[in-house]
């Protein structure tokens, strides 16, 4: 049975009384354990979701609920113990001299014991692939390190859930997959709930679900498979699916069945054997 580590439930919000909202009676469930794709144009509402679930506002109307806590002021510290964030910017996180001293420096502000954090820091370093870098200086590090120590950051401190808002629209794509396996290692391995909120479908394609918002509201929810097959209405909403899924799409319409989840080198030998039946 599926069980919801957040909940929003007819959330609505909105920056100036005077304005739209930002949200719009939203409502939807995270599972514990799954990888949730939050997408959608600039202000769609995807990046108010995730500055609610880590108490940074609060909600004009609904409630937002993470585990067993209601959000609200006397409860935004214990649900920031629970729910992680990596912002857009790497370089905009860094206060440390060192990656370790940068890891080090959530785990100070909670009084964490020098035995403890020691473990904790070279622990996280680990899970990301940085262990490594331990004493290097973050501004010699590429983009996709540089992320991944931010993740190792966040890791230390042990969340439940871990939100990517944004997190590698600023890498190459050499980074952008750096950062992407080692979130999908962390979910498998220590069944970490992961939400990223992006524009980038690539990105959402490696997800468990996929959630679309537009203008406010939640447009539609599913699997990858279940999203991309809606191709004209999301580049209606000026959402682009991934190259490969079109390829895929294009070929199913003639009638080419293609396996689910192929990614572009599976797909190749997969056409590659059928034309040697034909």
């Amino acid at each position: 049975m599926k069980h919801a580590i957040v909940q929003f439930d007819h959330v609505k919000f909105r920056y100036d009384p005077e304005a739209p909202y930002a949200l719009d009676d939203v409502s939807f469930s995270v599972y514990q354990g799954e990888w949730l794709a939050i997408v959608g144009h600039n202000g769609s509402g995807k990046s108010t979701i995730a500055k609610l679930m880590n108490g940074l506002i609060f909600p004009e109307e609904g409630t937002v609920r993470v585990k067993d806590y209601i959000l609200s002021e006397e409860t935004v510290w214990e649900i920031r113990d629970i729910v992680g964030m990596v912002f857009q910017n790497p370089d905009n996180q860094f206060v440390g001299t060192t990656v370790q001293d940068d890891v080090a420096f959530g785990l100070e502000n909670h009084g964490v014991p020098r035995e403890r954090m020691v473990e904790l820091v070279l622990d996280s370093l680990k899970k990301v692939n940085m262990a490594d870098f331990l004493n290097q200086e973050p501004h010699h590090l590429s983009g996709g390190q540089k992320q991944r120590v931010a993740i190792a950051s966040v890791l230390a401190l042990q969340p439940n859930v871990i939100i990517l808002d944004e997190a590698t629209s600023m890498l190459d794509p050499r980074g952008r997959q750096e950062v992407l396996e080692s979130i999908r290692k962390l979910k498998e391995d220590q069944n970490l709930t992961i939400i990223s909120i992006t524009h980038d479908l690539e990105e959402a394609k490696k997800a468990d679900r996929i959630l679309i918002m537009n203008k406010g509201r939640v447009f539609q929810t599913g699997s990858p498979d279940d999203i991309f097959a809606l191709e004209g209405k999301l580049y209606q909403l000026g959402l682009d699916i991934p190259f490969i899924q079109k390829v895929i799409n294009q070929l199913n319409k003639h009638g080419i069945q293609v396996p689910e989840k192929l990614n572009e080198d599976k797909l190749v030998e997969y056409l590659w054997k059928l034309s040697q039946k034909i």
